[in-house]
């Protein structure tokens, strides 16, 4: 090389260098110079292919870690807060297998929509969906399947009531077997005192204070929640029970056809509707003979279809339609017998009065003392005075609601001629 020749170099005597020696040596220093240079390019390449190899490690990692964790806690992370999925750790039996990773990604990419689902319930699959309950008690232990007895109650009855009455409604409770669900409404707030009975440990009570039948039964009886009973049974607190027995009573209506009924009536006072009157001898009577100019029609309510509502009682479906049909704010439930016909089909047929199986009403006062003295009115009086006003409104608001109907009715039928 130019620089090692350039260089004067004198070797001690006794280590003289030829010169094909350092030519030699020149050629490994410019060898060496070479390979130094040459590692630079070699060097970047290597870096790039790491750096691609931990981009694709890392992303290969990251896609099958949510798949693996998702695996072991069997329910996707976005249902539930972190912390909260952390936490839950439901057991799993050896014997399922956990979801496949397939099933999983694949739920990521769709949504469920069922319109048929109950109201706020679309995006649940139907098969899920619990849509109606009951007031079977449960326990805290043990296995659901194993909380109920192999018969479970078919009918419901509910009464309203105030401790002061609480002989009567023993002597009522005691006449429903245990094919019944008992229900209290307790409209003074007392229920702890109702523990002096047996019955009671198995009966649902509820209590709010200065409230009727009908509101009750607005609040607490809705179609869905009583759906497992094919029954219902709902009746006030003053009723003599020595001649009534409510098995028989379901055999007969069952017999009859009747999907709206109620005992026939026995009383020391003057009795309202001639219907409602029992009649000795028969089992069952559906019509009678009014005072003249009540009814304009011997199938029409107060002749035919109809009953009281001092002690209804309702078939499952035709529940559904006289739930709807209470007023929320109408809480006396006056007018509401004159209106059931219009849930069952014929209704002179299928409203009918038990006269085998008779109940005899006390007429005892009971929420009429609720009310509050006010515009020198007595309690007693505010209560009634309230009473006949809803009676009033409640048929208003009956009557304007089916000329309304009519009216959309007759329009939509012209616009689709006129179309």
């Amino acid at each position: 090389m130019q620089i090692v020749k350039s260089r004067r170099l004198k070797p001690p005597s006794n280590d003289i260098v030829s010169g094909y020696q350092l030519q030699d040596m020149a050629n490994r220093t410019d060898n060496s110079i070479r390979c130094t240079s040459s590692k630079k390019p070699n060097d970047g390449m290597t870096l790039i292919i790491a750096t691609f190899a931990g981009l694709v490690i890392g992303f290969l990692l990251g896609t099958s870690f949510p798949t693996s964790s998702l695996t072991k806690m069997n329910f996707p992370s976005k249902i539930l807060p972190s912390v909260y999925v952390q936490d839950e750790k439901p057991e799993i039996s050896p014997t399922i297998s956990p979801p496949q990773e397939s099933n999983l990604s694949d739920a990521a990419f769709f949504k469920i929509w069922v319109p048929s689902n109950p109201r706020g319930a679309e995006m649940l699959p139907p098969s899920f969906v619990a849509a109606e309950s009951d007031f079977y008690l449960r326990r805290l232990w043990g296995l659901p399947k194993d909380d109920l007895p192999e018969v479970k109650p078919k009918y419901l009855v509910a009464f309203t009531v105030a401790y002061e009455h609480r002989a009567n409604i023993d002597a009522c409770v005691k006449k429903f077997s245990d094919n019944f669900t008992i229900v209290l409404f307790h409209y003074d707030g007392r229920t702890s005192e109702y523990d002096e009975f047996e019955w009671s440990k198995r009966a649902i009570h509820v209590s709010v204070p200065k409230q009727t039948k009908w509101w009750y039964a607005k609040r607490f009886l809705h179609p869905d929640i009583i759906a497992p009973y094919e029954y219902i049974f709902i009746w006030d607190e003053d009723l003599g029970v020595e001649n009534f027995d409510a098995e028989e009573y379901i055999k007969v209506v069952k017999k009859h056809g009747l999907e709206i009924s109620q005992p026939a009536v026995e009383s020391r006072k003057k009795i309202t509707w001639q219907i409602t009157k029992r009649i000795p001898g028969v089992e069952v009577h559906k019509e009678v003979k009014e005072r003249p100019g009540r009814c304009n029609d011997p199938h029409l309510p107060p002749c035919a279809g109809f009953i009281e509502i001092m002690a209804p009682v309702f078939s499952r479906d035709s529940w559904r339609c006289v739930w709807h049909m209470i007023q929320n704010d109408l809480v006396h439930g006056w007018g509401l017998d004159f209106a059931l016909r219009k849930c069952v089909e014929p209704a002179h047929e299928k409203i009918g009065v038990v006269d085998s199986q008779w109940i005899i009403h006390q007429s005892i006062p009971s929420l009429t003392g609720q009310g509050t003295e006010q515009g020198g009115k007595t309690a007693f009086q505010g209560v009634r005075e309230r009473c006949k006003r809803e009676w009033s409104m409640f048929q208003k608001r009956m009557s304007r609601s089916e000329q309304k109907y009519l009216k959309e009715i007759a329009t939509a039928t012209s616009n689709s001629t006129l179309g």
